[in-house]
């Protein structure tokens, strides 16, 4: 779920910053035969792969069922799924041969040092809450209230047979439907699509379920990431059902999102931690300055920020307002360096990005 090409891996990327090139299109190829609607619309078909999830009142309502509150509880963090690490970096799972530096979210066993940094999180005791809005903090918990306590959520999901957690965002869309997470809480690389996939805006302590649950019924994912795991396009958005015949705009409001903006600049990002020293039970927020990936693995963005396993999909946000809790999602929680877990990295919301939600904001 790593980059194994970095430099060939970006190169699709920046071709699209550069202008509407095509993703997967061939140099030079000339499409005159075909009228400009169209054209536009196969050229965002090709960036795009999409499932269909629960299909059917019945089977929505069999996936909100699984969702038991001792399932739910017992569920793991998502970075575990198929990375463990011995401090070197990635390894591989069955033969134990170190694959990267990168380790999949935050996903790592070992506790950060934070002892340096603007922290509420101390080892040993349960993290405190600041008392107002921090402009700079590696993971505080979020006390001030605002739509953003509506409109993120948990993930609850399946892959290879077992249960995880992720975080995600309500996203204006023409459905009224959507949600963003990270293309891994919604699709493992080339592998198989998640089941099971439930979105719990405001999830609260002890499993509080205040705007209640809402089922997938379509997924999407940046063509890349289906096909080789690209950090670089590490993007997901997901259609969901209605809930008590109510679309989850309505019931808890959305976050604007923006595609090919500025980069750099102070940046909020939230999500539902799970790992130690949080318990995935509590909304938490990292805010500070955007830069660049300084080992140039990806075109990705990093953030200071402690949190761990869980967090991944949680939106960042642009002109954060903390009195009203409204922002523009510009990119999300998707991956640290093993040997950097003070930093987490999200992908660049770009052409690819921006044809995910062309193609899923009205399913």
């Amino acid at each position: 779920m790593t980059l194994s090409n970095p430099l060939l891996a970006a190169a699709p990327l920046i071709a699209g910053l550069m202008g509407p090139t095509i993703l997967g299109a061939v140099p030079g190829q000339q499409q005159v035969d075909r009228p400009a609607a169209v054209q536009h619309s196969a050229a965002r078909e090709a960036l795009v792969v999409e499932h269909e999830a629960a299909r059917g009142d019945a089977e929505q309502r069999r996936v909100l069922g699984y969702w038991t509150p001792q399932r739910m509880a017992a569920a793991l963090p998502i970075g575990l799924l198929d990375t463990v690490t011995d401090g070197r970096g990635l390894l591989d799972p069955v033969t134990g041969d170190l694959l990267s530096g990168m380790t999949r979210h935050g996903g790592v066993q070992a506790r950060p040092d934070v002892s340096g940094g603007h922290t509420e999180i101390n080892l040993g005791r349960r993290h405190q809450a600041s008392s107002r809005p921090q402009a700079s903090t590696i993971g505080s918990r979020w006390s001030t209230g605002g739509a953003v306590t509506r409109t993120t959520g948990r993930v609850f999901l399946t892959l290879a047979g077992a249960d995880f957690v992720c975080s995600a965002s309500t996203v204006s869309s023409a459905s009224k439907d959507l949600v963003v997470t990270a293309g891994h809480c919604v699709k493992d690389g080339q592998g198989e699509w998640a089941e099971n996939w439930t979105f719990v805006p405001g999830y609260g302590r002890g499993g509080e379920q205040p705007y209640g649950q809402y089922a997938a019924r379509r997924m999407f994912v940046a063509a890349p990431w289906s096909r080789s795991a690209d950090d670089n396009h590490d993007v997901g958005m997901v259609a969901l059902t209605t809930s008590g015949g109510r679309h989850v705009a309505d019931v808890v409001g959305t976050q604007d999102i923006a595609f090919n903006a500025r980069r750099g600049g102070q940046t909020y990002g939230f999500g539902y931690p799970a790992d130690p020293p949080y318990d995935g039970d509590r909304l938490v927020y990292c805010a500070g300055r955007l830069r660049d990936d300084p080992y140039k693995q990806t075109h990705d963005q990093g953030l200071g920020c402690a949190m761990t396993a869980g967090s991944s999909g949680g939106p960042w946000m642009s002109d954060f307002d903390p009195m009203t809790g409204r922002g523009t999602i510009t990119s999300l929680s998707s991956f640290k360096y093993s040997d950097d877990q003070h930093t987490m990295y999200g992908p660049y919301f770009g052409e690819a990005a921006k044809a995910v939600y062309a193609t899923a904001e009205r399913a």
